[in-house]
Formats: structure tokens, sequence, C-alpha cells
């Protein structure tokens, strides 16, 4: 099973976007594959027709019923905040070591390739204690790193970059989304990060409208490797 770890600089930079848009072509390509965000804040039962969660579904022609959101997101939180601070709005921890049970029993199975959104940035308190980080540095996966086309998204970017490699974390490949406000053209930022990326590959995803938007990404295939 090929496995790759999709983080991001922050919130909101376009993961689920870039994950829904793998799980489709891959699976368009013939390939069996596993998509799931494992940790999911700011989802309450009003709002998970438009969850990230729903998007994977979508993405793979899953339905939305218990058992299957279950298999894409088992730890949900209500608040729209870290995970932590999620979880201690409604009395409860997030279990670090379940969470790396649930992970790996994905990377176990049949398919051929396993996609694993995490949420929010690299940095992201997941509990008192753990980050992201430390979540893909357990998994001991590959990453693909996805961030924005914003106002300070270079030294965001830049500074995720360290933080992964300072773990020894491989990063198969840096995705530009492009936010809805770029003070440049994406591909400025993207010539700006190769300067300072020369060894990583620079994939740009234009802004997408419609409920879908996966659909009509451009093929990313390429940065799945295997």
């Amino acid at each position: 099973m090929i496995r790759l770890f999709v983080t991001g600089s922050g919130t909101g930079v376009g993961k689920t976007l870039v994950t829904a848009a793998l799980a489709h072509q891959l699976a368009g390509a013939g390939k069996s594959v596993r998509a799931v965000k494992p940790v999911i804040s700011g989802y309450t039962p009003e709002t998970r027709g438009d969850s990230d969660t729903a998007q994977i579904l979508d993405s793979l022609g899953l339905d939305h019923g218990g058992a299957s959101i279950e298999r894409v997101s088992p730890f949900r939180f209500a608040a729209p905040l870290s995970p932590d601070m999620a979880a201690a709005r409604e009395g409860r921890r997030l279990d670090f070591a379940a969470l790396l049970r649930f992970c790996r029993e994905c990377a176990s199975g049949p398919e051929d390739v396993l996609l694993l959104e995490g949420v929010g940035g690299v940095m992201a308190p997941l509990t008192d204690r753990e980050t992201v980080l430390d979540w893909i540095a357990a998994m001991g996966s590959p990453c693909l790193l996805v961030v924005g086309s914003y106002l300070g998204t270079i030294s965001h970017t830049l500074t995720a970059a360290e933080a992964l490699r300072q773990r020894r974390v491989p990063i198969t490949g840096l995705v530009i989304s492009e936010s809805m406000e770029s003070p440049v053209p994406p591909a400025e930022t993207k010539a700006t990060l190769r300067r300072f990326l020369p060894d990583v590959r620079i994939t740009l995803v234009p802004r997408i409208a419609g409920e879908t938007p996966w659909r009509d990404a451009p093929d990313l295939t390429s940065l799945v490797g295997g």
C-alpha cells in the first residue's frame, strides 16, 4: 500500500480539496483508494453535509451514513477550534494512542493507496502534548504539504516545511491551492518558493468554484509516487 499524509501550513488552505481530488483521480485510474480524515473539528449533525468528511465520501462515491462517517472521521468535535480546544469544550480529550491505532489499521488494509488527511496546520495541537507533526512522524509516512497563496503564505510554508524536515518527514510535493485573496499571481508565489525548496515538486491548483471542486482539479496523481 502507498501511504500519503496530506497536511497543510494552516487551516482552510485546501487540504480536503487536494485529498478529495486525489481520491477521485486515483479511483478513476483504477486504483483502490481509502481516504480518511480521522480528526475533524467544527462537525455537527447540522453541518455534516457541507463538511470535509462529506467531501471525501462524495469523492469516493460513498454515502453519508453513520458507518461511512465513522470509517472516515471517527474523532469528531463540534467547535471549529484546534482539536485540543474543541475536545475540551465537550469535556473530552483526543486519545492520541487510539488515533494512531486507527491510522495503522487503515494502513494495513487491502487498498492500493491510503490518503490520510490531517487537521489544521502542521503544528496544530491535538492534545495537551501532541501536535499534528507528532502524528505525522509517528505514522512514518511521506507527506504532501498543501498551502495557500494569501499574503504571508511564503513564511508559513517555509516554516511548515522546516518543521517537517526537522522531524525527517519526507515531503513528496507541495500544492499551492489558490486562495480567495492573493496579493500576487500564484505563479509568482511558486517561483519564490522554488528558490527556497528546490528539491520539492510544486503544483498549482487554481481557485475552483462549485459544490464538488475536486472534480475539476488538475491531475495530481504524480504527487502520490509509487
